[in-house]
Parts: structure tokens; C-alpha cells; sequence
């Protein structure tokens, strides 16, 4: 699901190209008609549906883009640079992963998406930025935690640099949390999230929740 470019989208797909992320993409959603990234799913080969957000309430939103991802039946969600906030029904709670650019819980919340997540950590003075990716749960930016990647921030860093920077570790991030789902060696323990050892051979998959 995504809102923008879709670079995310295009790291995904060069994962699973290279075998290094054993899955297979169903479909993208866009949330806006003009997203590039729906541009870049068709180049993939790749169905793409877009759910616009507006004219719409909040509550009627989430119901259309729930229904936009029943029709393809996934195991796991990736938010890959979507910014709308999806009140998804309980039966995918535990299946929706989100990266963000920045070390949550810090930068993060509504509003908090792109340049403007780098910009608050440049002036904000911190030493270090990275990517996190997390459970997503109802709210923006708040689910637990699977895994981070940290950067040092440099004296002079712009938010441009930074990005490019954040994105190149979100490169490695995203696809580790998703073979760690593929693999089911992610559980669930309140706010916290535990990663399983590798299964001995023969061991049933499934992810704990």
C-alpha cells in the first residue's frame, strides 16, 4: 500500500526477484490517483488499485480500502510509504507492517511522514536518525516494534541527504522484517515483539500473536 513514488514498492520487488525475500506480491493499493509508484507497479507487472481518500470519511475510507485488500486474499500488508491511517478490522491485526524513516516513538505521529520527519531531526539537534519497522495498529506510528536501523545524523546533513541516507538502511530493513514474517519468527508479546530462532527442519511455520 502506498501514497507516493513507490520506491519502497521497487526494493520490495528486487527482494523477491533476487530470492533473498521469499514472497510474492498480490496487488498495490495507492491512495492517491497521481502516486507515482502506481506507475512503477505496472512496470512490475503488478495490479494496482487506487482507493482515493477523498470524499470520504474516515470511517468510510478504512471500509474501502478494507475491502480493496480482501480482494486479494494477503498474508502479510506492507504500508510502504502510505499515509493515510487504515482502521483495519481485527482479522488483519497482527498481518499490517510499516516502515518509517525515523527511531520511533520519536518523529513519528500524524503528520509525520517524508521531508518533514527529517527536518524535525535535523533541528532537533539529535546525534542519530535510522528506520523502524513496526506492527501497525490503529493509530499513527504506534504499533511494537519489530526491528530498527541507526545512522548517525551529520553536522551537515539536510533533510535530502538524510533521506536518501534513512532510505538506503529502510533497503535492508523492510525485507529482514518480512522474511522474519515469511519465516514466521515474529511474535507478538504486548508492546514488544520477539524474534523466534530459525525452525529446525521439519518444524510447522506460523507466526504467534
Amino acid at each position: 500500500m502506498l501514497s507516493g513514488g513507490g520506491r519502497t514498492l521497487e526494493n520490495l520487488a528486487a527482494a523477491i526477484g533476487d530470492g533473498s525475500l521469499p514472497a510474492d506480491m498480490v496487488g498495490v493499493i495507492s491512495s492517491h490517483p497521481d502516486a507515482y509508484g502506481i506507475e512503477r507497479a505496472r512496470k512490475l507487472g503488478l495490479r494496482c488499485d487506487v482507493v482515493d481518500f477523498r470524499g470520504m470519511s474516515a470511517e468510510e475510507y478504512s471500509a474501502a480500502l478494507t475491502r480493496a485488500v480482501d480482494e486479494h486474499a494477503p498474508d502479510v500488508i506492507a504500508l510502504a510509504g502510505f499515509i493515510r491511517l487504515w482502521r483495519f478490522p481485527h482479522r488483519y491485526a497482527g498481518k499490517v507492517l510499516n516502515i518509517h524513516p525515523a527511531l520511533l516513538p520519536a518523529f513519528g505521529g500524524h503528520g509525520f511522514y517524508g521531508a518533514r520527519v527529517h527536518r524535525a531531526v535535523i533541528d532537533s539537534g539529535v546525534r542519530f536518525s535510522g528506520c523502524t519497522v513496526h506492527f501497525a495498529d490503529l493509530e499513527y506510528d504506534t504499533g511494537p516494534i519489530v526491528l530498527q536501523r541507526v545512522i548517525p545524523v551529520l553536522p551537515e546533513d539536510t533533510p535530502e541527504t538524510l533521506a536518501d541516507r534513512v532510505f538506503q538502511e529502510e533497503c535492508v530493513a523492510y525485507p529482514d522484517a518480512l522474511r522474519l514474517f515469511a519465516e514466521g519468527r515474529l511474535e507478538i508479546q504486548g508492546r514488544r515483539v520477539i524474534i523466534l530462532p530459525p525452525r529446525t527442519p521439519g518444524e510447522p511455520e506460523g507466526m504467534g500473536t
